[in-house]
């Protein structure tokens, strides 16, 4: 291991990298991006579901985090699952099934149905996350660590940039049969999901040697990189949780995916309350920040993996995001700030894996990774919840951008912890 602090620059991704960049990568792409839209849709569906359900404010943030106690429960269950039955039968099933969950919460009546379906939405898409890394894992080289990990999960902020405005004018476009436009929304966005986790059965090998775009010297060089790295005592090693780096990964990843998913489930309801606009005009707004996002993951992994450097293109984009946070404004300097604000956040995830999966070996990886993820998404339970209580005793955005600001200052300092372990 470098520890000199100044790694040597990594190459350009050579013909191999790229194929599983297009062939492998992007699919999965998308279809973690259809993930977080029938995640996070529920956002914009608020602005009319909560008055036709009767949900407070404090019974919407409880709706929106209580997915992620499907999210806990099914991580370490669907990792398994995918390890007995291959990436294509798991991955469609897991598709189909939070498609059907997603697009089921249009039909919802009353409070207990919405946590009920949000839970199984959950459930569903509990493993995707910590899957795709370990799936990914087999087909990634060292030089190409932060992209093969980092392009995917530009999925997520490009969901809700592409999805704020595709929300938005679902929204207020004529619906079909008279269905309430929250409605329609949530099922037309949960459609296509179930037409790709279909395709997805036919389409995804299993491992390298099953992949038909790979030659055989490309497949052996990627089962040689892995058979290198397995020299742990047994696979799914539950003693790799009695080491402090894993868990202090995991409380990195808690505070930043707590920062993200603070601002999506209520970034909406926030620009409402502030601006009069109709449902269009806060779909071009919200997105701001995660078009922000989708770049700065998408350069800052490319930029990790040139320059070699880790630690810091994770702390210093969560110290920028805490800082705009911070600072309140107004007018065009808001709307900047926003993009700014995404940037860090995108930035600071995009380059996240490439710090766990550089201290673990394949052998490990699988359950590091679940728990890792577990602890993450707590965030998504833990912060919507939290920012509704605070909204509803001190109504306006100041006390929610404080409250984010400061774990993601905390994620900086968790940073520098993992630096000095990896010097010593």
């Amino acid at each position: 291991m470098n520890t000199s602090g100044s790694p040597p620059a990594v190459p350009a991704p050579g013909p191999l990298d790229r194929q599983v960049r297009w062939r492998l990568v992007a699919p999965i792409t998308l279809l973690l991006l259809l993930s977080s839209l029938d995640r996070v849709n529920i956002s914009f569906a608020a602005l009319g579901m909560n008055q036709a359900l009767g949900l407070s404010a404090a019974q919407y943030g409880f709706g929106s985090g209580v997915l992620f106690v499907g999210f806990l429960a099914g991580q370490y269950p669907s990792v398994l699952l995918l390890q007995r039955l291959g990436m294509r039968r798991w991955l469609s099933g897991c598709a189909v099934v939070w498609a059907l969950a997603a697009g089921g919460l249009a039909w919802v009546h009353s409070a207990p149905q919405f946590y009920l379906l949000r839970v199984l939405v959950g459930l569903a898409e509990a493993g995707l996350a910590p899957g795709v890394v370990l799936y990914l894992s087999q087909f990634t080289t060292e030089r190409q660590r932060a992209a093969t990990f980092g392009i995917p999960m530009i999925a997520i902020p490009l969901s809700v940039a592409l999805g704020s405005p595709l929300s938005g004018w679902l929204m207020s476009a004529a619906t079909p049969a008279g269905l309430a436009p929250w409605r329609w929304m949530l099922i037309a966005e949960a459609a296509p999901t179930l037409l790709l986790g279909i395709v997805a059965r036919f389409y995804f090998p299993d491992a390298p040697r099953t992949a038909p775009w790979l030659s055989a010297d490309q497949a052996r060089q990627l089962d040689l990189a892995a058979a290198a790295d397995l020299h742990a005592p047994a696979a799914n090693d539950w003693r790799v949780l009695a080491a402090p780096k894993v868990w202090i990964a995991a409380a990195l990843w808690f505070c930043l995916l707590s920062g993200s998913y603070g601002i999506i489930f209520w970034l909406p309801q926030v620009i409402r309350a502030l601006h009069r606009l109709d449902t269009l005009q806060i779909g071009w707004i919200n997105a701001l920040p995660w078009l922000g996002a989708a770049l700065g993951m998408y350069f800052n992994s490319l930029h990790s993996d040139r320059s070699g450097e880790r630690h810091g293109h994770v702390a210093i984009p969560a110290l920028i995001g805490a800082t705009l946070l911070a600072w309140q404004g107004g007018g065009a300097a808001a709307l900047g700030a926003l993009v700014l604000l995404g940037l860090g956040l995108g930035a600071a995830q995009g380059a996240f894996w490439a710090l766990p999966t550089a201290i673990l070996n394949r052998r490990t990886l699988a359950v590091a990774a679940v728990a890792i993820n577990i602890c993450g998404s707590a965030g998504g339970l833990v912060m919507p919840h939290l920012i509704g209580i605070v909204m509803q005793r001190h109504p306006g955005p100041q006390g929610p951008s404080l409250l984010i600001a400061g774990v993601l200052a905390m994620a900086a300092v968790l940073v520098m912890v993992m630096r000095r372990q990896a010097r010593t």
